[in-house]
């Protein structure tokens, strides 16, 4: 087995999006290959609903994949081909834009105001970036919640984790997407399929993720004092981790323990024309997105 060096750790960044919404985002509008096939992960935690409540007005999706995790409040969804809903607290909606949907998502806070939840745009291969749109809805007693002798949790959203299996299926990036607590003090090391683009966004409590070249622990300081150096661990809220290639992902929690999410997915290594929330892979196909788009012939009939 090998650990999995760290490349990078990173704060999520505060920004605005849809109509006024404060979010925080760990990556996205950058680099596509850097976590491909993820293009983007933004953090909507939020505690105040005048800094969320004007929400995502109707806005398109095509070529990519959503997925959108809900852990305090409601969002309430719906597209122009007359889909609609909500999702609660702990729910999951995979969202295929396939050859495009226009979309709107609608926040709600908790009787305390929250509205906590992330998001998660996954690319789409060439072959299927003009497939049909579907929904995958999921509510949360759906979705495998595991439990260790030493008070591990994991909640198994897409891919097969100890032994069971999420109930999101059927997506092109064939990831894992993990939601993982360890209690103060525990040390536990999970594995990733070598051949995946991996990175753990935490956010709660705090943290060290063990590197290949410094196994005690994960690495964002150094403080020198004389010829002695101690590595200290500053991993907690808002924390992307992006990892390089290897089988294994250890994490010893802290005194506070950690939650943390731990994504992988196969990367496409494609090319990429982005603009905003329409990917494609040639400049004349996201050109032919934005006409279609003005000429009002952007959604595609059912087949």
């Amino acid at each position: 087995m090998s650990i999995r060096p760290i490349l990078e750790t990173r704060k999520a960044k505060p920004t605005i999006e849809g109509a006024g919404v404060h979010l925080h985002r760990a990556f996205g509008f950058h680099n596509p290959s850097e976590l491909d096939p993820f293009l983007l992960f933004d953090d909507f935690r939020n505690d105040d609903p005048a800094r969320y409540a004007q929400g995502f007005p109707w806005h398109p999706h095509r070529g990519i994949e959503t997925i959108t995790y809900v852990l305090a409040g409601e969002v309430d969804h719906g597209d122009s081909l007359g889909n609609s809903g909500t999702l609660g607290a702990g729910d999951v909606q995979w969202m295929t834009a396939g050859s495009g949907i226009l979309h709107q998502e609608m926040p709600r806070g908790n009787a305390q105001g929250q509205m906590h939840g992330f998001q998660l745009w996954a690319n789409l291969p060439s072959a299927l970036k003009m497939t049909a749109p579907r929904y995958q809805d999921v509510t949360s007693s759906d979705i495998p919640d595991l439990t260790e002798d030493d008070g591990t949790t994991v909640r198994v959203i897409v891919g097969s984790f100890w032994g069971r299996r999420g109930p999101v299926e059927g997506i092109a990036a064939d990831p894992q997407y993990l939601d993982i607590s360890i209690p103060a003090g525990i040390k536990r090391t999970f594995p990733i399929d070598t051949h995946r683009r991996s990175f753990a966004y935490v956010f709660e409590g705090a943290g060290a993720f063990a590197d290949a070249s410094a196994p005690t622990g994960v690495l964002l300081e150094k403080e020198i004092a004389g010829r002695e150096v101690t590595l200290r661990d500053r991993s907690g809220d808002r924390t992307l981790v992006r990892f390089g290639s290897g089988d294994e992902v250890t994490v010893q929690a802290g005194p506070e323990g950690i939650r943390f999410l731990l994504i992988s997915g196969a990367p496409l290594q494609e090319p990429i024309a982005w603009h905003g929330p329409i990917v494609m892979n040639t400049q004349d196909e996201l050109r032919q997105a934005m006409r279609e788009l003005r000429d009002g012939t952007f959604i595609r009939p059912a087949p």
